[in-house]
């Protein structure tokens, strides 16, 4: 089956590596005129430049408010329209027990990781879909479903944004549909240290028996994007491989 989003504009947050360039390049592919967002201006056009269809970049940190307002800005006078908003940007400085972390490593992963998803939200609703309608997409984690011993802050961001998530679907209803995809590891450069080390031990007790990659993240959130989603909000879609229902012991 093939999804189009002919006609259709996305902004991607976090779009210059990983997860978010490989959403940005399938949401293009499938039609979409796509505007990359992330904080560094020839990261940003090296994407765009891997990426079949009609991309724009704006350069913008995700936490930052008037950034966010003046990329969405952007991307209205640049197309017209924003239909699609994925809210992928993320930031971890801090490795290690929640307990131990300092204050500044937290509020910058809390500004980043939730607030930042909320304001993008907010700009997009007002600017488009507020009257238009569309869809937003929070790229969150399965470890907003779990714990975790090195990366609990991290983590507990990407609970929150769960749960903003279904706060957000209920406020925009019946016209904007927000879901999240929670992924379980993927092989990308912020996840390195989770991975690299380890990479075959985890396959095997991973039932799929193998890590993630920045594609089954983004068949996702086409899907999500698309209206073959039309009667789904508020919810969270895990894509980890079957990491959650392994058995442990």
């Amino acid at each position: 089956m093939e999804i189009r989003l002919d006609g259709q504009v996305a902004l991607v947050t976090g779009a210059s590596k990983g997860i978010g360039k490989q959403i940005a390049a399938t949401l293009a592919e499938a039609g979409a005129q796509v505007m990359l967002s992330s904080r560094k201006q020839d990261a940003l056009e090296a994407a765009a430049a891997d990426i079949d269809g009609e991309t724009a970049v704006f350069a913008a940190n995700a936490g930052d408010p008037e950034a966010a307002a003046a990329c969405v800005q952007a991307t209205m006078e640049r197309f017209g329209r924003v239909d699609i908003l994925v809210n992928n940007a993320a930031t971890n400085p801090y490795y290690g027990p929640a307990v131990d972390i300092d204050l500044a490593r937290y509020d910058k992963t809390f500004e980043v990781n939730l607030r930042g998803p909320l304001v993008w939200t907010q700009e997009t609703w007002n600017a488009w879909m507020k009257e238009n309608g569309g869809a937003v997409i929070n790229i969150a984690s399965i470890g907003g479903m779990s714990v975790s011993d090195v990366i609990g802050i991290y983590d507990t961001t990407k609970a929150a944004l769960i749960h903003l998530t279904k706060n957000l679907a209920t406020d925009l209803s019946p016209d904007v549909r927000v879901n999240a995809i929670a992924p379980g590891l993927v092989k990308t450069d912020m996840a390195k240290a989770l991975w690299e080390q380890g990479e075959e031990a985890i396959a095997r007790v991973t039932p799929l028996a193998r890590l993630g990659v920045p594609q089954d993240i983004a068949n996702a959130a086409l899907f999500l994007a698309s209206d073959l989603s039309s009667w789904m909000t508020g919810h969270t879609m895990v894509v980890d491989g079957g990491a959650l229902i392994r058995p442990h012991g």
